[in-house]
C-alpha cells in the first residue's frame, strides 16, 4: 500500500501497481496516526526520509522519492521512544517542524465554530436543515471536558441530528450519557461558565495592559486570533 509493487511481485500481480509514494511524488503524503506504524514499516520509513528512496514490493532497483512528509498522532511519541514502540531515529527524522493542538478543552472559542461546521456537513450529508443548538446545549458545550476532543464533539453533533426533527437541536438530543451527567452536574468543570467569563476577561485584561492595549501582541501572548480577542 505504502510504496506499491511490480508486476509478477506475487500471484495475481499481473500489473504494476504504485503505492501511496508514487502517487505523492512531487507533493505531499499525510501519515495519520503515525505512533501506530508497525516495527518493519518503521525500518522502510526511515529509510525514505533518510535516503530518499524505496523499494516497491518486487523490485530489483530502488526508487527515488519527492515527497513532503506530514505526520499525526493522538500518542505521546517521546514515551513510545522510552517503552522501545517507536524507533528513536524515525522520531527525530520527523520531528523537524511540531505543531501541537491543545486539546479542546483547552480552546474553547473553537467549539461554537465547530459546532455550526458539523451541523452543516451533516446536514448535507443527511439531508436536514437544522440551524444550531439551544442556549442551553451551548451552555452545556462550554462547559463540558470533552475527554474525546474534536472527534467527541462531531459524534455529538452526527448522534443530536439523526433524533432532531425541528430545526434546533435541544439537550433531548444529546447521548442519554450527556443528558445525565447535565442532569447531575457531573463530567463539566467544578467551575461555573460565568466564573469562567470571569477568569478570562481578567487573563484579556492583563494581557491588554501588558501590551499597552496593542490586541495583535495581546492575542500573540494568549495564543488567539485577534478576531478571537476582539
Amino acid at each position: 500500500e505504502m510504496f506499491g509493487y511490480v508486476r509478477g511481485a506475487f500471484t495475481d500481480a499481473k500489473k504494476d501497481k504504485p503505492g501511496r509514494f508514487a502517487r505523492a511524488e512531487g507533493g505531499t503524503l499525510f501519515l495519520d496516526e503515525i505512533g501506530d506504524l508497525s516495527p518493519g514499516l518503521q525500518v522502510k520509513l526511515l529509510r525514505v526520509l533518510q535516503n530518499g528512496e524505496y523499494e516497491p514490493l518486487g523490485a530489483t532497483a530502488p526508487v527515488k522519492a519527492n515527497v513532503r512528509i506530514i505526520a499525526a498522532t493522538n500518542k505521546d511519541l517521546v514515551q513510545q521512544v522510552a517503552h522501545g514502540l517507536f524507533r528513536e531515529d524515525l522520531y527525530y527524522r520527523l520531528n523537524v517542524i511540531k505543531i501541537v493542538l491543545p486539546p479542546l478543552s483547552s480552546r474553547r472559542e473553537d467549539i461554537p465554530l465547530l459546532v455550526e461546521h458539523f451541523i452543516n456537513h451533516h446536514n448535507v450529508q443527511k439531508g436536514k436543515n437544522i440551524t444550531g443548538v439551544s442556549r442551553e446545549v451551548m451552555n452545556f458545550f462550554m462547559t463540558y471536558a470533552f475527554p474525546g476532543n474534536v472527534r467527541e464533539l462531531q459524534n455529538i453533533i452526527e448522534h443530536a441530528i439523526v433524533l432532531c426533527r425541528g430545526p434546533l437541536i435541544t439537550m433531548e438530543h444529546l447521548p442519554l450519557e450527556l443528558r445525565r451527567l447535565s442532569s447531575t452536574g457531573h463530567g463539566a468543570p467544578a467551575t461555573s461558565l460565568s466564573e469562567l467569563k470571569q477568569a478570562e476577561a481578567r487573563v484579556i485584561r492583563d494581557a491588554l495592559a501588558k501590551h499597552g492595549g496593542n490586541k495583535t501582541r495581546a492575542a500573540r501572548e494568549l495564543g488567539i486570533n485577534p478576531s478571537t480577542l476582539w
